[in-house]
């Protein structure tokens, strides 16, 4: 099996049983796919609510996220990692664990199935002025002055940017087919078929909403966030089968 899942925003501190339960919830889905059935798993982006790395120090929220992942990698399954708008600041921590960072958008072909993948944000166009947050969250040299933030600080002013966001902002509810990713999506499998390598599934997060609608041929998922409850992700059985939870 290759398991697929985004959008767990650790550390957020909303959701019906708030952050501790949304931890363990995590933790035991995690554990549970730990065995010689599982080759892999791609987590989507937005696993951690704020993530940034210094150097010498990781936030400390999900640290037993951190060890069920390592002992995912113990056990030989392949862990990538697609940064989210969440979590973009993945510098060398995962890398030295043995995730591999994966950039998105990505094709990948997986169990026979070519498989179009990433986060989501910024696909197919944005608004002017989150391209413009996304443009200075990836420059170099924001990230360097950022850095000279104490910890303390930092985590706190990242933590309270994103629970603003979330109250301003609530919920979202997929556009279909006018929405961005949808005609990034198409364009893509329209590329794909014409070059003789079509998309057989695109699966993508970060909209906190439940999406499994058919795109030019292909197949569009989008899977739900952890912050409602429930577990949620897509799994990809050997036999090129496609089930969405």
């Amino acid at each position: 099996m290759i398991y697929f899942t985004a959008d767990v925003h650790l550390g957020l501190d909303a959701g019906p049983a708030g952050p501790a339960e949304r931890e363990e919830r995590f933790v035991r889905w995690l554990r549970s796919i730990c065995g010689p059935d599982t080759e892999a798993l791609y987590l989507l982006g937005d696993i951690w609510d704020f993530w940034y790395e210094y150097r010498d120090v990781i936030p400390r929220e999900g640290v037993r996220v951190i060890s069920a992942i390592v002992d995912l990698l113990d056990a030989g399954v392949k862990v990538y990692y697609v940064p989210g708008n969440h979590d973009i600041w993945l510098y060398s921590f995962w890398q030295g664990l043995g995730v591999k960072v994966l950039q998105q958008p990505q094709t990948i072909e997986l169990c026979g199935k070519r498989v179009l993948l990433g986060h989501g944000d910024g696909l197919g166009g944005a608004a002017f002025g989150y391209r413009l947050m996304l443009s200075v969250f990836h420059n170099r040299v924001c990230q360097k002055l950022f850095s000279t933030l104490h910890p303390w600080l930092a985590f706190r002013f990242g933590t309270d940017w994103s629970n603003n966001g979330r109250r301003k902002h609530g919920g979202y509810v997929f556009k279909g087919e006018d929405e961005p990713l949808y005609r990034f999506c198409r364009a893509e499998c329209e590329k794909a078929a014409a070059a003789g390598k079509p998309v057989d599934v695109c699966i993508f997060g970060h909209f906190h909403d439940s999406v499994d609608m058919p795109v030019d041929g292909s197949r569009l998922i989008v899977l739900k966030d952890w912050i409602g409850g429930g577990v949620h992700f897509a799994a990809l059985s050997s036999s090129g089968e496609f089930s969405v939870r």
